[in-house]
């Protein structure tokens, strides 16, 4: 007998260890290529998995002039999702939100963007230089062609972050640019515990290549409470930027770029004029620290991965105010660390 209760067990085992297998590949999420890490490790500290209940919602707010504004209360803002009112549970400025920033930098590194390599690094550290607060906000910073490359995890040290983005000496072949965007925010961005922020320096041409659509890349942009902002390499005007094209309008590459942004919450910039980049550093950074961020409890708590859409308001109109965040979300039990 003793025989067959040990080969009953072996099979059990092995049953088992099948099960498990089985579970762990239904559990996988869309595939994409893996990073490459070149260097760096993350300073942050972890968090534990919660599941989201409340939806984050940075926001922005500008008079007529385009101008920030602040001063405003909870009282001044109205949140409904799917038209329905919701309760506002929580209500800050980032001036005054304890948590840091952590910013993703990702750079074009593909054959589209070889003339313009030089300025897309120098756009990188500027805009890196600008928008960090010392001993408190952290920057990763990666590249993207036919790979994605981790060329420095978050840090708070900016010669670490100078070396990685002076290290980049030739571009890659294709461009994984929502394949990129996927997977920094998830990887990376999900399990920053701070507000989390996305700047791509690219002239937003995908060729096809991800595997990840636009779609996708918001989708997990919202899902993990990521902000997205975008400086194209594209347009300028002629003679100010290497490889930049003079006074292109804008087409269908331009637009998705402007969706990804709008969409979360965040700002496309079309320029290749060095004097207006760097304005366009400054305002990224001055609206960063001066967003109104607000939470509320769904009162639809059923995660059936539908759509949902936020509409964002002041009460009274605003005179002439204009707001700007995320446009919605897919509701799905998602985790965040």
């Amino acid at each position: 007998m003793k025989p067959i209760r040990i080969v009953s067990i072996i099979t059990a085992i092995a049953v088992a260890a099948l099960s498990l297998i089985s579970a762990r590949a239904q559990q996988g999420s869309k595939p994409t290529p893996q990073t490459t890490q070149s260097s760096g490790n993350q300073d942050a500290g972890q968090k534990e998995v919660v599941n989201i209940k409340n939806v984050l919602l940075p926001v922005t707010v500008t008079d007529r002039k385009n101008q920030f504004v602040m001063g405003l209360t909870q009282q001044d803002f109205l949140i409904f999702e799917d038209k329905q009112p919701q309760t506002i549970v929580s209500f800050t400025t980032e001036e005054k939100a304890d948590p840091p920033l952590y910013v993703g930098v990702l750079m074009d590194t593909s054959p589209s963007v070889a003339g313009k390599l030089k300025f897309e690094q120098e756009s990188a550290i500027n805009f890196i230089q600008t928008v960090i607060r010392p001993r408190r906000d952290r920057v990763a910073f990666v590249t993207f062609d036919h790979q994605i490359t981790l060329r420095q995890d978050f840090t708070n040290k900016l010669d670490l972050l100078d070396k990685a983005v002076h290290a980049i000496k030739k571009p890659g072949e294709r461009t994984l640019f929502y394949d990129a965007i996927w997977q920094f925010c998830d990887e990376k961005l999900r399990s920053a515990p701070g507000r989390r922020v996305l700047v791509v320096i690219t002239d937003g041409d995908d060729s096809n290549y991800s595997k990840a659509t636009l779609k996708d890349a918001i989708d997990i942009a919202q899902r993990t409470e990521t902000t997205v902002f975008a400086l194209s390499t594209k347009s300028g005007f002629s003679g100010s930027v290497p490889g930049v094209s003079a006074g292109t309008v804008k087409d269908n590459i331009d637009k998705e770029l402007e969706k990804l942004c709008d969409e979360t919450g965040g700002a496309a910039f079309f320029t290749g004029d060095e004097l207006a980049l760097e304005r366009a550093f400054t305002r990224i950074a001055h609206e960063l620290h001066t967003q109104y961020i607000l939470t509320y409890k769904p009162t639809n708590e059923n995660y059936d991965g539908q759509e949902r859409k936020i509409e964002v308001r002041l009460v009274g109109e605003g005179k002439g105010l204009k707001l700007r965040t995320k446009k919605g979300y897919r509701a799905t039990n998602d985790t965040v660390r």
